[in-house]
């Protein structure tokens, strides 16, 4: 059965949220603009050397950033619908948003959260990439993902702290090559007897999936766990458990067992942590990282996972929420109103995000389940006068379940090129203020998408440059040129140059 999601529907739990407390209580920034962007392309179909087709195209773009804060209640949203008109394409639009909310209806007792996205994915990591000035290529379609998540939160006195969480998830795209929803509850119970310093806690999860082309799933997963402090910087961490998962594993292997896993955590300071661990689970030995470490101008982050997961659960934690938390901490001494400071990281995030490489490349479509395992560094300095971002991701998916899943949406792939996949993934973002109305940024980045089972490999390069000037306090115009490169060991090599000329008015 096809599952589809409306773009009204992807606003609902922002529109629920925004109902819950007071609105009186709230402290509002609402700020429209409109986007017009001119741009010229060398290469509009992205066709092979020799096959070149130029092109302009004109790009008429709407858009609404919204900022509520309140002690009960904190919204957000950042969308826009984009027009592309252009000669060597049909004329086509797409839209884009981020929203999240979170409230607390009952106090200390009873909250909700939500969170909205729509935006342009690949199909498959090979082929063309996404690139953010021209419209959708075939390798392309417009992903639709929401979560809604009441829970119960409550300290009882002497006994712990008890959480209860119910949440939905819903994916969809164009066309229904994807279509899911899960329905799942979070028992947590945890605890710190005495205040002695050691914590315990003890939880239990249970999660059933629908996809459009599979039986229902199940997972079910219990544990227990424990941390002990050995010093005022130093703790070590244990827990153990059991889990089940639903999917039935190409091996034959049945994907449930006992799991447990030892680590520690380092925290010499407030600005610098440091958590890490190793166990063991039905698929094999795991390890984990989390570190992050916070200076004046500079901050790191550098995380590593390994789990069983799908990409409809990829497409749910899509954001840059680890590059805005770093900037967020950053630039509270540069831009104290917090209103503020989130409108110029979401303008900073969304002109690095389409300059981008991986941009819709890190995940992909699929109805399989993957053993992942993932590395991200980050780095963000910022200074009154620049801020340059840098991140490098590495992906290693290992297919759980048959590729037959999937023939409906890679019809024109091998579909065992996804059995093992291996994606690396390097950027840096440079903007800064050349004078008080006018700035440089500079983008450049690399992606590799590779097959460990057959031997393809596709690579994305990009670069980009421009400046911006703002000619009135409500109006901004900047220049922008771009390079993309695409080169593939199975054919499909191309090379894209563009200029785009925008002009940004806010009302």
């Amino acid at each position: 059965m096809a599952i589809t999601i409306s773009p009204a529907s992807a606003l609902a739990p922002w529109l629920l949220l925004l109902v819950a407390p007071p609105a009186a209580a709230l402290d509002w920034l609402v700020a429209p603009s409109l986007r017009l962007r001119e741009s010229y392309t060398d290469n509009a179909l992205l066709a092979p050397p020799g096959q070149e087709k130029s092109d302009f195209i004109t790009e008429i773009a709407p858009a609404i950033a919204v900022i509520a804060t309140g002690p009960r209640l904190q919204v957000h949203l950042d969308a826009s619908w984009r027009k592309f008109l252009s000669h060597q394409r049909a004329d086509s639009d797409t839209v884009q948003l981020q929203a999240g909310a979170n409230s607390e209806l009952v106090r200390d007792w009873f909250y909700l959260d939500g969170h909205a996205s729509i935006s342009r994915q690949n199909v498959s990591p090979f082929g063309a990439p996404v690139i953010d000035a021209l419209p959708d290529s075939s390798n392309q379609s417009t992903v639709r993902a929401t979560v809604v998540s009441p829970y119960l939160r409550h300290r009882f006195r002497g006994l712990g702290t008890f959480d209860a969480r119910y949440t939905r998830a819903d994916v969809s795209s164009e066309n229904n090559l994807l279509s899911t929803h899960s329905d799942e509850l979070q028992l947590l119970l945890g605890g710190e007897p005495r205040g002695r310093g050691w914590t315990w806690n003890a939880s239990y999860d249970v999660r059933r999936t629908e996809d459009s082309v599979l039986p229902p799933q199940r997972k079910e997963r219990a544990s227990v766990g424990l941390r002990y402090p050995f010093s005022r910087t130093w703790s070590g961490t244990a827990s153990v458990g059991t889990e089940k998962e639903g999917y039935e594993a190409s091996d034959g292997r049945n994907p449930q067992g006992r799991f447990w896993s030892v680590g520690g955590v380092w925290t010499p300071s407030s600005r610098t942590s440091v958590a890490f661990s190793t166990g063991r689970r039905f698929f094999g030995q795991t390890y984990s990282l989390d570190a992050r470490f916070l200076q004046r101008h500079n901050n790191w982050s550098l995380q590593y996972s390994e789990d069983i997961t799908t990409m409809p659960a990829q497409f749910l934690r899509l954001g840059d929420n680890d590059a805005a938390s770093l900037l967020d901490q950053l630039w509270r001494g540069i831009f104290p109103n917090a209103q503020d400071r989130r409108l110029r990281i979401d303008a900073f995030l969304r002109y690095a995000q389409a300059q981008d490489p991986q941009l819709g490349g890190l995940n992909y479509f699929s109805h399989r389940y993957y053993l992942q395992k993932q590395l991200k560094l980050n780095m963000v300095r910022a200074t009154p006068k620049s801020t340059l971002i840098l991140g490098v991701s590495a992906v290693d998916r290992t297919a759980q379940t048959n590729s037959g899943v999937d023939s409906g949406l890679l019809p024109d792939i091998d579909l065992s090129t996804s059995d093992r996949t291996r994606q690396l993934g390097a950027s840096a973002g440079w903007s800064w203020r050349s004078s008080s109305r006018g700035s440089v940024n500079v983008q450049a980045g690399y992606a590799s998408a590779r097959s460990l089972s057959v031997p393809r490999r596709d690579d994305n390069i990009t670069f980009t440059a421009g400046y911006s000037r703002v000619l009135r306090s409500n109006m901004t115009a900047a220049v922008d040129l771009r390079r993309t490169q695409h080169r593939s060991n199975r054919g499909g090599d191309f090379r894209e140059n563009g200029v785009s000329a925008t002009l940004t008015m806010r009302f």
